[in-house]
């Protein structure tokens, strides 16, 4: 799991001319949820996020205060894109879980840190909604965490793209058969467009290029 963490003065959710989420001075998350993520994950993120000390005591010293110690409020926003992966210049989402999967589980994570926190602090957006997120960031002060399970390695990316290329060269290709080899290479690029396979159409930022 991925979050972008940042510190607001104001934060809100629009979908249409409907403004359905907002808060006052606090943390605006938005959450890129993999096709790995588990309890363990969830668990991790709840913890951080509302552990983070991103705000000053009453003395005036930074970085002393989390957004609990602060009774201060959350707006999460499921955002799939943060699972982009870069093919050349095209982004591509095969890492992100499904939205038929993806619902419940982000559902699953608002209610935990509804548990551990105070629940009417803590606000979402619309998922699967395609929404107009406004944040006033202050400092500006903008976090990027990862779960455990994220592999953020070079190397262990390199692994992982080189294994989807090997699988997608092992697909059946008897309807090729008498083709040239330029003629089934080209055949062996998919036509459809990568990110569709996400299953997260609507979400924040998720207009695509045709």
């Amino acid at each position: 799991m991925k979050a972008i963490i940042q510190r607001v003065t104001k934060a809100s959710v629009t979908v249409g001319e409907q403004q359905i989420s907002s808060i006052g001075r606090g943390l605006c998350v938005l959450l890129g949820i993999s096709t790995e993520d588990t309890q363990k994950d969830v668990d991790y993120m709840v913890r951080k996020i509302l552990s983070l000390r991103v705000f000053e005591d009453d003395a005036g010293r930074a970085w002393s205060k989390s957004v609990v110690d602060r009774e201060l409020e959350v707006l999460c926003v499921s955002q799939f894109t943060l699972q982009c992966v870069l093919k050349g210049n095209k982004p591509d989402y095969h890492k992100a879980m499904p939205a038929e999967l993806a619902q419940p589980f982000y559902n699953a994570m608002l209610e935990r840190m509804r548990e551990a926190y105070t629940p009417e602090r803590i606000k979402d957006g619309q998922f699967g909604a395609y929404m107009q997120v406004h944040i006033q960031n202050d400092g500006p002060v903008t976090i990027q965490l990862d779960s455990p399970t994220a592999s953020t390695d070079p190397k262990q990316l390199a692994k992982q793209e080189k294994a989807q290329q090997r699988k997608e060269k092992t697909r059946p290709k008897d309807h090729n058969k008498g083709a040239t080899p330029a003629a089934d290479k080209a055949a062996r690029r998919p036509d459809q467009d990568p990110s569709a396979s996400s299953g997260a159409e609507g979400d924040v930022s998720s207009e695509r290029d045709p």
